[in-house]
């Protein structure tokens, strides 16, 4: 059951349309390298196509009704949007559900320190990576540094050309032999990777202070550009993400290489297939989600009671709520996980079963089950659930395959699939496939991110 390279089927229409898609999507990447900047850039995208913020609408009163478009956000990192249907709320939501944050490298609490005339900021790196990977690269700083007043103070460092950028040193290949011997796994260990901030120290310093010299040097700069001092680092997220825009990927500028792309070609095709809907019959829900990369845990991952909590508040002003309205509006929903797959790379081919894996540009990849090994932590999606979304898709001339991550005995993963479903609701997982997934660097097809926009609003509409 080989399915179809999905480029085959493009009239001009179709690539136009594929190419802007594309281009908004680089553009998201750029604004959004980090989940509070994601929900940032969506809110805004979300109120100028009419969405109004559930805590407003709370505050005014006012009953939400059919056609309502509403968005709620939790700690400034994870996100709800509802276009409310013509169906009683009661009967389910179609729902999408992604998540916005991606392995990087966190800022410790007490992180500044000089050694030998330069200057470092100590991390601890976020979900799985590899760590040899983000050695030799340029990086940026985004986050935010909070002071004890409540100011917030915006981060944003390495981006712009007249930026500078940081970095992590790597061993030089003359004397990196008993290095070279360690499994890769070992190469660089999570206490090296520490940033490279500066080099230059400060004139004329006291001679007891003279040792850090550097360091007083870099915290003159920080006084002087964000207004903070040491002690703002015990209450600041910094996330160090590699510097430089989205790109075409590929001589024939099929594909886009970009930092983040898992799971934020899911998130934004998912928002953007939200953006497009006009009156659902059901309602239409995209929810976005932190912390995923490590357990979804927390007061904004997807295992937290914020979005039950958004529906119950939904509900209450719809006039409609009672526990049981709540429980049967979630246990009668619909929902893709909308995370990215692995895509088949021939230079790796022996981790793959070539039958039940998924292809860059054959379309979105539905995943009946993820987990590990003996699915392991995963949803497994019902056949007729299965069934209906193959339907929906194919009667809207999505192209779609299904796939497997991996081999049985290699390895697996996990999405949030498996949390919604505790709610009794149907949920299969739904997305792009990716090459090198996890890197500073990922890649897609554009045709698979135009696809995955196509099945999200497909599924809107008519599941």
């Amino acid at each position: 059951m080989e399915r179809r390279n999905a480029w085959l089927s493009y009239e001009e229409a179709d690539e136009k349309e594929l190419e802007k898609l594309a281009k908004n999507y680089r553009t998201f990447l750029d604004a959004g390298k980090t989940e509070r900047e994601c929900v940032l850039e969506l809110t805004r995208e979300a109120e100028a196509a009419g969405y109004v913020s559930l805590e407003n609408k709370l505050a005014s009163g006012e009953q939400i009704k059919a056609g309502d478009k509403i968005y709620a956000v939790g700690m400034k990192k994870i996100m709800a949007m509802f276009h409310i249907g013509q169906e009683p709320i009661e009967k389910g939501m179609n729902i999408l559900g992604a998540h916005i944050d991606s392995p990087r490298l966190d800022v410790k609490q007490n992180p500044l320190y000089e050694d030998t005339d330069l200057v470092y900021l100590d991390t601890h790196y976020y979900g799985g990576v590899k760590k040899y990977q983000w050695v030799a690269l340029p990086l940026a700083i985004h986050g935010v540094i909070v002071k004890k007043d409540g100011t917030v103070v915006n981060v944003n460092v390495g981006e712009d050309e007249d930026d500078p950028v940081v970095y992590i040193t790597d061993l030089l290949i003359h004397l990196a032999g008993k290095q070279l011997q360690k499994k890769a796994a070992e190469v660089i260990e999570g206490e090296n990777l520490d940033i490279l901030i500066g080099s230059r120290p400060l004139k004329e310093e006291k001679d007891e202070k003279k040792k850090e010299a550097v360091k007083n040097n870099v915290l003159r700069i920080l006084g002087e550009k964000y207004g903070v001092e040491e002690e703002d680092f015990l209450s600041a997220e910094l996330e160090i993400v590699p510097a430089g825009k989205a790109r075409d990927c590929g001589l024939d500028r099929s594909m886009v290489a970009a930092y983040g792309q898992d799971d934020r070609v899911c998130a934004y095709t998912s928002f953007v297939a939200m953006l497009e809907m006009e009156a659902p019959k059901r309602t239409s829900c995209c929810l976005l989600t932190d912390k995923e990369e490590i357990g979804s845990v927390g007061a904004t991952g997807m295992q937290s009671n914020f979005f039950e909590n958004t529906v119950a508040e939904l509900l209450e002003a719809m006039g409609c709520y009672s526990g049981l309205a709540l429980r049967r509006t979630l246990k009668n929903s619909f929902m893709l996980s909308s995370d990215v797959s692995a895509g088949y790379d021939p230079a790796y081919g022996e981790c793959f079963e070539k039958k039940n894996a998924a292809y860059l540009g054959r379309g979105i990849v539905l995943n009946k089950f993820t987990g590990a090994r003996g699915k392991s932590g995963s949803n497994d999606a019902n056949a007729e659930y299965v069934a209906k979304v193959r339907g929906i898709f194919d009667d809207s001339n999505v192209a779609f395959q299904t796939a497997e991550l991996g081999k049985v005995d290699v390895g697996g993963g996990g999405t949030i699939a498996y949390i919604a479903a505790l709610y009794g609701m149907n949920v299969i997982d739904s997305g792009v496939a990716v090459l090198s997934m996890h890197a500073p660097w990922e890649v897609t097809s554009k045709a698979d991110i135009y696809e995955a926009k196509k099945a999200y609003k497909a599924f809107l509409e008519n599941a």
